[in-house]
């Protein structure tokens, strides 16, 4: 059975805010590619106008105090108009859950209150995971962006008008 897990904005002035890049910072080099990862640039990436950070944390680890990162999306709303997905990820062991699923639905609706008529993302059409996950959300295919990731990996442009 799948822990309890509970939605939280990183507020980077909180005590618990370097815990919890850690964590982030650990998943992302588990997860992604070194040059896709956003390990050494997220504090960059955090100080940005218009984007935030939302995580998962388990609450529901015995004698835990909720700082296990489960999976985490970084946005951004350059405009009224645009906002973007950055990153999107789960710890693979707490995969199939519906913690992406939840973690996506959290993040398009912070982007809504922000009244932004659209919301984008990339994505690797290999990983037909992240692709299922995203059109179950309503995400549809806008484009195919060749060598977006590297020579010969294209990416999916996806996006979700709200």
């Amino acid at each position: 059975m799948a822990a309890a897990a509970a939605i939280l904005e990183l507020d980077p002035s909180h005590e618990r805010a370097g815990r919890v890049i850690d964590n982030i910072v650990r998943l992302e080099r588990r997860i992604f590619p070194k040059h896709e990862s956003l390990a050494r640039s997220i504090h960059d990436e955090l100080k940005r106008r218009n984007s935030g950070l939302i995580y998962m944390a388990s609450s529901g680890v015995a004698g835990g105090d909720g700082d296990e990162v489960v999976g985490y999306a970084m946005y951004t709303c350059p405009t009224s108009l645009c906002a973007s997905i950055t990153k999107l990820a789960v710890k693979e062991s707490c995969r199939r859950q519906g913690h992406g699923e939840a973690l996506l639905a959290a993040a398009v609706e912070r982007c809504r209150r922000r009244r932004v008529q659209r919301v984008s993302l990339h994505v690797d059409p290999a990983r037909t995971a992240a692709v299922a996950l995203y059109r179950k959300a309503g995400f549809q295919v806008d484009a195919t962006v060749v060598g977006y990731y590297a020579p010969q990996r294209d990416a999916y442009r996806m996006y979700m008008d709200l």
